[in-house]
């Protein structure tokens, strides 16, 4: 009998439909099921994004073949909006587009890592791209993010994690799956490290829009002399269009990285989404004053999960910004796994195990809140309060 690809056999299943299995299960009697499984926004698209998609879709202009690297008016117009949210002057000879910011990961992995090589990964970590290197025989490494401190990442852990054969380090800020934002003078610390050590950073941004406000820019890692050679910035359009089912993201770097990504994407793709390409890149102008609203209301859901778990005080908040909290339970040694599943199916709140996102992570439960308006927010309130295991 053939075999399978050991890589790819010894991978879980996909961890969201069993979540969603438990949720099935659930028979109603605390209420509608409050939804904190996957992070989708919570509201509908604009009006004129749903518009241009349509527009766009109708056209045969965008039936055929597109360029590999993305539509000239996308690659364009991220170029500018990436300008001026980080003061610099890129060009779209620094885009890259891609179908989703998961593919845009694995083609970054695939640009500098082979099988055999290793990438450096915070504890915990979001579970893809874990996932996504380990089928491609890339080695992962972990440099675990300390809770009292917020599950921010620890320089002095980092630089003793980058052995001799890692050759990037994968970060995610806004954090998935702790929501922890990681402050700029923090990146500047670890692109310099990187830097000296001669290793990619790979840094995936999909939740930078919906940062606090008045928390200025991310970072100021573009501005730097030969930034180019040490970061790949990764992005999804996704959260901040309300279109996770067009699969559209993008990457940030240097020509050169841009180049060898083309190479990656032909054999993958061939192009990204042509018509959704096209929306979009109508729509980053046009609609900026709808996301800066969109932006607000995250943060008045980031405000309402703060003041209903403080209301719930066996549980614990170990960090929480954007898209995310990561929830400390109550429950001592049971397994995530355990307390999640039963939440759902007695409490009706559907989240996701901190066992998925690294095997020290049982005492949490990541909380995709997004997906919930500050009212549903605040049913938690009662039902943790009622939770038990018997």
């Amino acid at each position: 009998m053939p075999r399978f690809n050991p890589l790819v056999e010894t991978l879980a299943a996909p961890p969201i439909p069993s979540v969603f299995a438990w949720g099935d299960a659930y028979d109603g009697r605390s209420g509608p099921m409050i939804d904190f499984s996957q992070a989708v926004p919570g509201y509908p698209p604009h009006p004129d994004m749903l518009r241009l998609l349509g527009e766009y879709a109708a056209s045969r202009a965008y039936t055929g073949y597109g360029p590999i690297e993305g539509e000239d008016s996308l690659r364009a117009a991220y170029a500018a909006h990436v300008s001026e949210s980080y003061g610099v002057a890129l060009s779209a000879g620094n885009i890259h587009v891609t179908a989703g910011c998961n593919q845009a990961f694995i083609c970054a992995a695939m640009a500098v890592a082979g099988a055999g090589d290793a990438v450096l990964m915070t504890d915990p970590y979001y579970f893809n791209q874990e996932t996504t290197l380990a089928m491609l025989g890339i080695k992962t490494r972990f440099a675990a993010c300390d809770p009292a401190k917020g599950f921010l990442p620890d320089i002095a852990t980092l630089a003793a994690g980058i052995t001799p054969d890692v050759c990037a380090v994968a970060l995610v800020s806004p954090n998935n799956p702790t929501g922890a934002v990681y402050p700029p003078e923090l990146l500047a610390a670890i692109y310099e490290l990187c830097a000296a050590r001669g290793v990619w950073l790979i840094l995936d941004e999909t939740y930078r829009d919906f940062l606090p406000a008045g928390a200025g820019r991310p970072h100021d890692l573009f501005g730097r002399a030969g930034w180019e050679d040490t970061l790949i910035s990764l992005y999804s359009f996704s959260k901040s269009f309300c279109i996770p089912g067009h699969r559209l993201g993008a990457i940030t770097a240097g020509a050169g990285v841009v180049e060898q990504v083309a190479k990656i994407m032909d054999n993958l793709q061939i192009c990204p989404p042509r018509s959704a390409q096209a929306a979009v890149a109508t729509a980053l102008p046009l609609l900026a004053d709808w996301r800066e609203e969109n932006r607000r209301e995250i943060a008045r859901r980031v405000e309402g999960l703060l003041s209903t778990m403080a209301a719930v005080p066996a549980w614990r908040v170990g960090a929480v910004g954007a898209y995310f909290a990561f929830i400390g339970h109550p429950f001592g040694e049971t397994p995530s796994a355990v307390v999640a599943e039963r939440l759902a199916k007695e409490a009706g709140v559907l989240c996701l195990p901190g066992s998925y996102f690294g095997a020290g992570q049982e005492g949490y439960l990541r909380f995709a809140f997004a997906n919930a308006d500050v009212d549903t927010i605040a049913l938690l309130k009662d039902r943790l309060n009622r939770f038990v295991l018997g």
